[in-house]
Parts: C-alpha cells; structure tokens; sequence
C-alpha cells in the first residue's frame, strides 16, 4: 500500500518514495473542455478519438499511373476506358483488358485491384502499353480502404498530448472539436529578502530570480497555465496571505527556496496556518529539503522546491512531472531512461541518489555513451544548459567507473 506524502513523517525518503508518495497529494483530476483543432496543439485528449469512417476512405491509387486488373499473363497493350482523378471517381466498371488513368489519391475503380506508375507506361491513342511487364505484380502501387485507421477503432488513447502528427491525424478522421483536459492552473513564486527580479538593479547582498523562469519554462512545456506571484519577501502574514489566494484559484501551487530550518524561512509556517504540512528530506543530489501538503479547504496541492537552479530543475522533474501527470488524468510514470556507457569516472554516495548533468552521443556503432558537464555545483545553470540529460546513480551505488553501464534520463521528449 502506498503510503501518503503525511504518513511519513520527516524521515529521510528515498526518490522513489518521495515521487510516490507526492502523487497522492492530487485527488482528482482537472475538468476538461471542447477546443477547435486549431488551438489543441500541446493539449491532452479528456477522452480518446474513435474512427466514424476509414483512413482512407476509399481503396485508392498510390500513386499516378493506369488502374487495371491484372492477370499476370503476358497482355501489355490495354485499351484505356477513361480516367480517375482524385475528388472525381470513375464511373462504371473497368471490363478484362481495360485500364482507366488515375491519379494519387483516387478511388481505384470497380474491376480494377492494380496501379502500374506513369513510368513504366508508354500511351498510343486510345491505349497503353506496358514496359517490363514481369516486374508488375498483382495489388501494387494500391492503398486499401481503412489500412491506416480502419473505422470504429480507437485512433488516439484518451491522455496523449497532441502533437503536430496527432493533430493531422485527428484532421483525417473529421473531428473539428477535440476534448482535452483543462490547463491546471499552477501558481508559481520565489521567497527571500535577497532575491531581486531581472531588470533591477542587484543590490550587494542580492541575486536575481532565475528560478522563476526556469519553472514557467518547464511548466509550459508541460501544457500548464502558470499563474506567477512574483517574489515573495521574508514575511509571514504576506506568505500566509499570498498561498491563501494561490489555493483558491490554482489547482496546484509551487515555491522555490525557503523550506529549510533557517531562522527566516517562513513558508512552513505559513502553510501550517493555511493546511497540512509534510516536511521533508529527501535523499537525492541536488536538492535533499522538500516541503509538500495541502492549502485551504480546497486542498490544493503544495510543493516547496530547494532554492539552488539546478536543485529546482532537477526535483521538479523527478517530483512535480507526477503530480502533473495526476492533473492531466494519466497515472504516474517513471522517468524515461537509457542505458549509456560511462565515459569517465563518477562519483556517488551510497544511499544517496545522485543526478549528475551529462551528455550523452552514439558512436559509430549506434551505442550510446556519456560524460558529465564538469563541476556540479547545485547553482551552476551553465551546467544545465550544456546538458542534454541527467546521468541517475541510485541510491544502491556509491560511484562508478569508466566503461561501465549507467542509467541516463533524456532531458528532452520527457513529456
């Protein structure tokens, strides 16, 4: 039984544990809506798309040529009949020894079943002759009725995200409408006296807010609506105040930095005024301080992210994609993984799961291999964008060496 994100107390978690466990803070699902098709890309289907017709409709050329029957016997002078054009069929029937000309796309005619392409073809008047004939064979160059999407199937399961091919896809089979999931609504913002927005000017002790749009990025890309509340400063009442609002109107709210012990970390105590509170450590590099629950009566989701960049990036990966994934009515997945050969030595500590920044390429033999982005440093956001994935040691490993196997999470396609 799974325990929830309550149950377990300020122990320190494992990833596994801590993703687990964070899902069941989402109790349900988004409501979902119609969309016209034009506005649907990056969406997620609220139910799945069923065929009304056949994709194609018709059997139908594959390419242009002459449509016929063909008796694999030795004729190749045939008498043309007439022509089919895609958008304007044939009518009647094509008799033994006829051919009609047709173009891609058109229904192939009654009492035909084979297209032989315009290049193999020489026309004399009213007929055709066919070149090397012992290289046709019965059927080709044809496209049979519903090969792609036969009707009554089930053309998209309920829960993709519709990309450009989905779209098309969706186009084929008429639908000009589409239920998708709502946006959930995700409200977003960074704490501390010291942090300073892009744009003015960084006082001594200051830095400027990177977390902010490193999580509007991230959630973007993720079909959400981000509600940003700017930078919240080191206040109780305007913490307690701003998450108040946030739970009313966002189905789920994210705060970066702040969820330590220090003595001006007030988020925890705004949240054990406004709901329920878990707090956390979580045993990962970056990241490790975590705090999660409940806002409100709504009980909206919480998540409290580490302030270091790349600590944020990396635990709103492994933890927050699932909680999006239980907004969009999908169940909860693992990160995608690859295995990859470790081009260097790499340091871990066992019992700690450890994402080192990492590129990954194939060799010459299409094996994958991979090499960290250098220093490692949980602030260090060059090294994010250098990677193209995080190199995963778990928590069983306490390092590896050159040449051995490890396990990669791809930092692109993780939709």
């Amino acid at each position: 039984m799974t325990l929830s994100c309550f149950e377990l107390g300020e122990q320190m978690l494992s990833v596994d544990e801590a993703r687990t466990a964070l899902a069941t803070l989402v109790e349900r699902p988004v409501g979902s809506e119609q969309v016209a098709l034009a506005e649907a890309h990056g969406r997620r289907l609220a139910d799945a798309i069923t065929a009304a017709i056949n994709v194609p409709q018709n059997t139908n050329a594959a390419m242009d040529g002459v449509a016929l029957a063909w008796t694999n016997d030795s004729q190749t002078r045939w008498a043309l009949a007439g022509d089919a054009f895609a958008g304007q069929a044939f009518e009647g029937r094509v008799a033994a020894g006829q051919c009609v000309r047709i173009t891609t796309g058109a229904p192939l005619p009654p009492g035909t079943d084979t297209v032989i392409m315009r290049e193999q073809l020489t026309e004399h008047d009213a007929s055709v002759v066919i070149d090397s004939p012992g290289r046709v064979k019965s059927g080709q160059n044809v496209r049979q009725a519903g090969e792609d999407i036969a009707a009554g199937s089930v053309a998209l399961a309920e829960g993709t995200r519709l990309d450009a091919a989905a779209l098309g896809l969706i186009a084929s089979l008429g639908w000009s409408q589409v239920p998708v999931y709502n946006r959930p609504k995700v409200a977003i913002f960074s704490t501390g006296n010291e942090v300073t927005a892009p744009g003015d000017s960084l006082p001594n002790a200051g830095i400027y807010d990177a977390n902010r749009f490193t999580l509007t990025g991230l959630l973007i890309e993720y079909g959400v609506e981000v509600v940003d509340l700017g930078i919240l400063p080191d206040d109780l009442n305007a913490l307690t105040d701003t998450l108040s609002h946030a739970a009313a109107h966002s189905d789920l709210v994210i705060s970066s930095g702040g969820v330590s012990v220090g003595h001006a970390d007030f988020t925890r105590d705004a949240l054990e005024r406004l709901g329920r509170l878990a707090f956390w450590r979580v045993a990962l590099r970056p990241g490790r301080p975590m705090a999660c629950g409940w806002l409100g009566t709504t009980r909206t989701p919480f998540v409290g992210l580490p302030g270091n960049p790349v600590a944020v990036m990396v635990t709103f990966l492994q933890f927050v994609v699932p909680l999006l994934q239980r907004l969009h009515g999908r169940p909860v997945t693992p990160p995608r993984r690859l295995n990859a050969i470790a081009d260097e030595a790499l340091k871990s500590r066992f019992q700690r799961t450890d994402f080192i920044r990492g590129v990954y390429h194939s060799d010459e033999k299409g094996q994958l291999h991979v090499r960290s982005t250098g220093s490692q440093g949980s602030g260090i956001l060059t090294s994010m964008v250098a990677a193209n994935c995080l190199i995963e040691l778990a928590d069983d490993q306490d390092g590896v060496e050159s040449g051995e196997v490890v396990s990669i999470q791809p930092l692109t396609g993780w939709l």
